[in-house]
């Protein structure tokens, strides 16, 4: 029943990269077959392990955050951003790299900034001069790590799967935010490599200059953006408060009471009476194939919980890899898993179940697993096969440059994210 249940996860990765149909419909038809017929479960118990709390904060966080995509201010937040290095083009792939982190960081989640920051960074490469494959790379990377921000949706999303499997709401936090920092210096340091080695840094041009001034922010943009980091500075207030004073009895009763999903269905609220934004266009801009992959698949994993598969996968990496290699090895499978399918949907929710008995019989950090995991996974997701390096060659206007692009970020972009990779799992062994 293990080997039957890896090759149902598998299958139902190749069914969906294959047909293009959402990976999550596959894994819920399996889920059913495999829980119902394989284990003798009832129809009911499988259905109650569509992974409701995780569903609800995704859904009720970029509800919210959907507000600032509908009425232009994530979009006039870019431009102003990017505006500021029209005179030092060479500076262009950091701003494109931290514009990227902040705006995902608000909330916008990965797909989404990248979508509109995809069009705008191979536009600025064009009249620069700088490398394509660098720019892309600035736009991928920042809307990764701020994605990963604790009170962004990837961020939200590694919390739920650690505390889903055993991690204290405190620790899963804290190692959310390790994994914060950790995907956003790695990024840095692989841009500045990757300037010198291959970005034509010393011939830029500054084309930029002649760069028109953006509009500044309207009244309902100021407002929105108001309430954006009231919510991130009230969901985060909380837990920080809470591990710099963990013995203070109304600290705790506070932390105890912040939930960032019914938050934001709060602040959501206030936006609609506020009329910040159209609400079924708010609504609309929800991921919902997101949402129906991770909770497919997190069914799926459910089942794989139940019937021993994790367990059994758990042990035999446990005698199988010396304690020392296994955060590299885990990378490694991540980047590799990254490929062809998605972090949050795949490759996260059928690997961190193994952290928790793996951190234990070997002795290793949980936390440095957990960061070797996503660093690795997000080290390929600039392939043009996972959906953000797809992302990126949709945006390349000319057929030509589409071909071109492809190649270079198939061979040069992900072998270089996945050394990268492995040379920081390497020096966090060492570190956490």
């Amino acid at each position: 029943m293990t080997l039957v249940i890896v090759l149902a996860i598998a299958l139902a990765v190749v069914l969906g990269y294959v047909t293009k149909i959402n990976i999550g419909l596959f894994a819920i038809a399996f889920a059913y077959i495999l829980g119902c017929f394989g284990l003798g479960l009832k129809p009911g118990a499988v259905i109650e392990m569509w992974p409701l709390k995780i569903f609800f904060v995704i859904f009720s966080v970029c509800l919210f955050y959907s507000f600032a995509l509908v009425n232009g201010t994530l979009e006039k937040l870019a431009e102003h951003m990017l505006y500021r290095c029209r005179n030092v083009p060479w500076v262009l792939p950091y701003a494109i790299l931290v514009t990227a982190t902040l705006i995902a960081a608000m909330g916008a989640g990965y797909y989404t900034v990248l979508a509109f920051m995809a069009p705008i960074t191979l536009l600025m490469c064009r009249r620069t001069g700088l490398d394509m494959v660098l720019g892309a790379m600035g736009a991928n990377y920042g809307a990764l790590a701020g994605a990963n921000f604790m009170s962004s949706q990837s961020g939200i999303i590694f919390r739920g799967l650690m505390t889903a499997n055993g991690t204290s709401d405190a620790d899963a936090f804290l190692y959310s935010g390790v994994i914060f920092a950790a995907t956003l210096i790695i990024p840095f340091l692989v841009i500045t490599a990757m300037l010198f080695l291959f970005g034509n840094h010393r011939s830029l041009n500054a084309s930029l200059a002649d760069t028109g001034r953006p509009e500044p922010l309207d009244g309902r943009q100021r407002m929105t953006l108001t309430l954006t980091l009231t919510m991130m500075a009230l969901v985060l207030l909380g837990p920080v408060l809470h591990l710099a004073m963990p013995g203070n009895a109304t600290v705790a009763y506070l932390n105890s009471k912040i939930d960032i999903g019914l938050i934001a269905g709060v602040f959501s609220v206030i936006a609609l009476l506020l009329k910040l934004g159209d609400e079924r266009k708010a609504i609309a801009s929800v991921p919902w194939s997101t949402l129906i992959m991770i909770s497919g698949m997190g069914m799926l994993i459910s089942v794989a919980i139940k019937a021993g598969t994790i367990a059994a996968l758990a042990a035999w990496l446990g005698s199988s890899i010396p304690a020392l290699l296994l955060p590299v090895v885990f990378g490694i499978v991540a980047a590799v898993m990254s490929l062809f399918s998605s972090t949050l949907g795949v490759v996260t929710p059928t690997l961190f179940p193994l952290v928790p008995t793996l951190a234990t019989s070997l002795s290793v950090s949980p936390v440095l697993l957990f960061t070797a995991i996503v660093v690795g996974s997000q080290a390929t997701s600039i392939s043009p096969f996972s959906s953000g390096g797809s992302l990126i060659l949709g945006s390349a206007l000319e057929e030509k440059a589409r071909n071109t692009l492809f190649t270079r970020l198939l061979f040069r972009a992900a072998p270089f994210g996945v050394v990268a990779a492995v040379l920081a799992n390497i020096v966090l062994t060492f570190l956490l």
